[in-house]
């Protein structure tokens, strides 16, 4: 995979991170874009490469096969639809994009471009999540019917003043920066049936204090008086599905409760726990033999085995074979998106919304 040049817009941690893995995998790292100087000048000496101070030098560097965005989510779309106009494949970081209908124009314009897209749900990845599909796979855990998903932090909200709390730059909080894991690894687990109604509550409890309790200084320098704090920083959800499965969802960059990433899979057969992103998962059984009891298995993945790792090894073989990406794909990010929309819907209104899949664009040119 030498030959295929990257370029990664957005040269902060998560850029760098995928910087290092594709590294690491035998790609090559040909050029960085990012508006401040330092970022780049510490990407350029550290991955020998170009940058740029926006990305279109950088989709115009013939150097350049493939983009990774790890941008504020505002600016996913004019970045992936422009590197996909430009015929280069693209792995954009979660989510798609900061509204459902930036969401949708990027997808529309993937459908028309010669490039790939993935986007970055790298928990799906993991090694807990490995063994629990294998094992699914098998029938282990009959039909599936129920996943509890959580994503709690409890004390974790980024400090005003950065982009994740600023609405415009985000388009959400703790739903948008959190829960959008928690909702696709739950929707990958069932196999991501149709999603048919959603119903939510989001909160704005914490962000907006003048005292803030943060034992950890994941804030940094807290001063909710510096900068507006409109966001959620907590939300609570349920999700019905066309197939008869469902999803409890909380997640919460802040709470005054113990913090969890926990993951409870019901089936009729057997049932699974696990961590977001963990190496380990425990099947849940009862059985007869002897007497009746209770059986639970512990299994220990491969700790070397990471989900951004994985994530973007697939990525770089979708992008040397030329062949579509079986996962990660437009279609289930838009999934989330239309879930996610659903529930801000649902707490702006106080009721329940009813999801519809988008028409296709026969269908949609027939209905105008």
């Amino acid at each position: 995979m030498s030959s295929i040049g990257i370029g990664i817009v957005g040269l902060g941690g998560m850029g760098q991170l995928h910087a290092r893995n594709f590294l690491d995998q035998g790609a090559d790292i040909r050029a960085g874009a990012d508006l401040v100087e330092a970022k780049r000048a510490q990407f350029a000496e550290e991955f020998d490469a170009g940058t740029y101070e926006s990305h279109e030098g950088l989709i115009e560097d013939g150097a350049v096969d493939a983009v990774i965005v790890t941008t504020p989510n505002r600016f996913h779309e004019s970045i992936a639809t422009a590197a996909l106009e430009a015929g280069l494949d693209v792995l954009v970081e979660k989510p798609l994009a900061h509204t459902l209908e930036s969401a949708e124009r990027i997808a529309d314009v993937e459908a028309e471009s010669d490039g790939i897209c993935m986007v970055g749900f790298h928990n799906r990845h993991a090694a807990s999540t490995a063994m629990f599909n294998e094992y699914n796979n098998r029938g282990r855990f009959g039909d599936l019917t129920h996943v509890e998903a959580n994503y709690v932090r409890r004390r974790g909200v980024p400090g005003p003043g950065s982009w994740f709390t600023d609405p415009g730059l985000a388009g959400g909080g703790a739903l948008l920066d959190i829960g959008v894991h928690a909702i696709d690894l739950a929707l990958y687990t069932l196999g991501f049936p149709e999603v048919t109604e959603v119903s939510g509550v989001t909160r704005t409890t914490f962000g907006t204090r003048e005292e803030y309790a943060d034992p950890d200084g994941f804030g940094d320098n807290w001063e909710s008086s510096a900068e507006p704090y409109e966001v959620d920083d907590s939300v609570s959800a349920f999700i019905r599905c066309g197939d008869g499965t469902t999803v409890s969802l909380e997640a919460a960059w802040a709470t005054n409760r113990e913090p969890s990433t926990d993951f409870v899979v019901r089936g009729t057969e057997a049932g699974a726990s696990f961590d977001i992103g963990d190496n380990d998962l425990t099947i849940l059984e009862a059985g007869t033999t002897g007497c009746d009891h209770y059986a639970d298995i512990d299994l220990t993945g491969d700790p070397s085995i990471t989900g951004h790792q994985e994530q973007d090894r697939r990525f770089l073989e979708a992008v040397a074979t030329g062949i579509e990406p079986q996962t990660n794909t437009i279609d289930e990010a838009l999934t989330v998106q239309r879930v996610i929309d659903a529930i801000y819907r649902s707490s702006e209104t106080g009721r329940s919304q009813q999801i519809a899949e988008a028409p296709e664009p026969e269908v949609q040119a027939q209905l105008e």
